[in-house]
């Protein structure tokens, strides 16, 4: 019986095949098939998107559609036959997603077919309030005692933002604030996650937001960077991502359109730590 989940989505013009994305599905749902990444059985993909950092074309969406349920036995038969490394990758895939009805649905077919189960003592060592889940969506708790938490307000920062909207699918490429500036291309978790958000990286610029997980209509993504290079003509292109995998498909999306338009500009992409701080900045 179908339901409607979550699944991933393949575009097959941008797909070029490269299987990134095979080695990032743990599942085993995707393969390469007459050059195209192919999503093999509904029954095979959980949906998480694992597989869309992983796609340097951003071929690789999550959509919401009728599927065959997702069946963690049907993916341990295949897990079982590619050993215990193979086993362990997966188990870590379902931990780290906080996937705890299939990890158990797991170990429980580990254990009935008497398969060593290579994160039983891992896991057993880890504390029962130790955070769990994937980089992206796990929860945790930064909380310390500091100086700043006195009971009293902090001073009011300044805001840098110089135009509305900023979310990618609102902003128009034609508006003034675009014409030759400096552009910034955030993911949404940024701001709230580097402190001096608006003076490092808004002021004095433009700025457009969007989600490469959760956000749909995608390809209007890069139609938009592209209308931005071309059009606006942007002088620079500035990419804000989270260290998370997911965060990587907006990257993807913006090198995209960058090699998709007749103008070319310097694209730096700047990735922000999930306790802030900045962890890495190279033009690319």
């Amino acid at each position: 019986m179908k339901t409607k989940r979550q699944m991933v989505k393949i575009d097959e013009e941008k797909c070029d095949g490269c299987g990134n994305c095979v080695t990032g599905c743990h599942e085993g749902a995707l393969q390469v098939i007459d050059g195209k990444a192919r999503l093999i059985s509904d029954l095979l993909c959980d949906g998480l998107g694992a597989c869309i950092g992983e796609c340097p074309q951003g071929a690789i969406t999550i959509e919401t559609r009728e599927a065959a349920p997702y069946d963690e036995v049907k993916v341990m038969e295949g897990m079982v036959k590619h050993g215990p490394n193979t086993i362990k990758a997966h188990l870590k895939h379902l931990r780290d997603h906080a996937q705890k009805a299939f990890l158990k649905q797991a170990f429980d077919y580990l254990k009935k077919h008497k398969i060593p189960n290579p994160l039983e003592e891992e896991m057993a060592k880890k504390k029962e309030h130790e955070p769990c889940g994937c980089p992206g969506g796990r929860t945790m708790d930064f909380r310390e005692p500091c100086a700043c938490d006195d009971g009293g307000d902090a001073p009011a920062a300044q805001s840098r933002l110089r135009q509305w909207p900023v979310q990618l699918h609102l902003a128009s490429p034609m508006a003034p604030y675009f014409q030759k500036a400096d552009l910034v291309v955030a993911a949404d978790c940024t701001a709230f996650a580097y402190g001096n958000f608006h003076n490092d990286f808004i002021k004095g610029k433009a700025i457009v937001i969007a989600c490469p997980k959760l956000d749909d209509g995608q390809e209007i993504y890069v139609e938009k960077v592209q209308a931005l290079i071309e059009d606006a003509k942007v002088n620079t292109l500035t990419v804000v991502t989270m260290e998370v995998p997911c965060c990587n498909g907006l990257l993807a999306m913006v090198k995209q359109a960058a090699a998709a338009a007749k103008r070319k500009v310097p694209v730096k992409h700047v990735v922000v730590g999930i306790q802030g701080g900045i962890k890495n900045e190279d033009w690319v």
